[in-house]
């Protein structure tokens, strides 16, 4: 059974650890500073098996020339961004799968462009590791794809099986169900993950992962068909909207302006 343990990281950052078990090597995600990996791994008496990336911007691949020195491993990650990351000696793109031996795991790469243009998810049974694609409550800002883009990628990751536990790459749970709830203040599932976060940052303790079941219910960039979603996008917006690429924009613009 995999257990995937956070590591904070930078001011809001998230460094993935995955364990199974007792077994000596992990699969490190995303490791944007090296210090918090080096000090689980002093802890631990863990090695590190692999290193999976899932984009290339410097708080999520910042750490990773560091370890690799002291922690030589395979470097799995968008083979469309690997000359951007460097030391991705396993380059890997949607519809592919590998295989972490000492996890005993499988991973399903999946392509989310949008946030950056070759961003991927990975998948392995029970859990997403969705980068800067998906957080609790939200989604990645639009860096280097289009809106269009960003709604089919997310839409991907939707369809995933109800019970999927999502490990996104940042604490930003509290400011992403504000927004939530301004876009649907009568939606009572997302004042009842309010109340659940609020209680978890106040104990310190990380509010991910969530699962895709509650974000289906709570998460507005998931929730483009919704009509009381896709009512106050156009409100937002002054205008109608087209279509979920436009539903998913308007909300996307309203959030980076909010």
């Amino acid at each position: 059974m995999l257990d995937i343990k956070a590591l904070p990281a930078l001011s809001d950052n998230y460094i993935w650890v995955i364990e199974n078990g007792d077994h000596g090597e992990v699969a490190v995600v995303d490791p944007g500073e090296a210090e918090p990996v080096q000090q689980y791994l002093a802890e631990s008496g863990r090695r590190i098996g692999a290193y999976l990336i899932t984009h290339h911007h410097g708080d999520h691949v910042g750490g990773l020339p560091t370890l690799l020195a002291e922690h030589p491993a395979p470097v799995y990650g968008p083979r469309t961004e690997a000359d951007r990351i460097g030391h991705i000696d396993h380059p890997v793109a949607g519809g592919e799968r590998f295989r972490l031996d000492f996890l005993d795991a499988d991973f399903d790469v999946i392509d989310v462009p949008g946030h950056t243009s070759g961003h991927i998810a990975l998948v392995t049974p029970g859990a997403l590791l969705a980068g800067d694609a998906l957080f609790r409550g939200g989604c990645g800002r639009v860096f280097e794809g289009s809106h269009a883009q960003m709604q089919d990628s997310l839409a991907k990751l939707r369809n995933l099986p109800a019970s999927t536990r999502v490990y996104g790459g940042h604490e930003y749970t509290q400011k992403n169900l504000a927004f939530a709830a301004a876009v649907e203040p009568d939606n009572a599932d997302i004042k009842s993950v309010i109340k659940e976060v609020d209680a978890l940052r106040a104990d310190g303790r990380p509010s991910l992962p969530g699962t895709l079941d509650e974000e289906r219910r709570i998460n507005p960039f998931l929730r483009w068909d919704i009509p009381a979603v896709a009512a106050a996008a156009e409100a937002h917006a002054g205008h109608s909207l087209d279509g979920p690429a436009a539903i998913f924009g308007a909300l996307r613009d309203w959030k980076d302006a909010s």
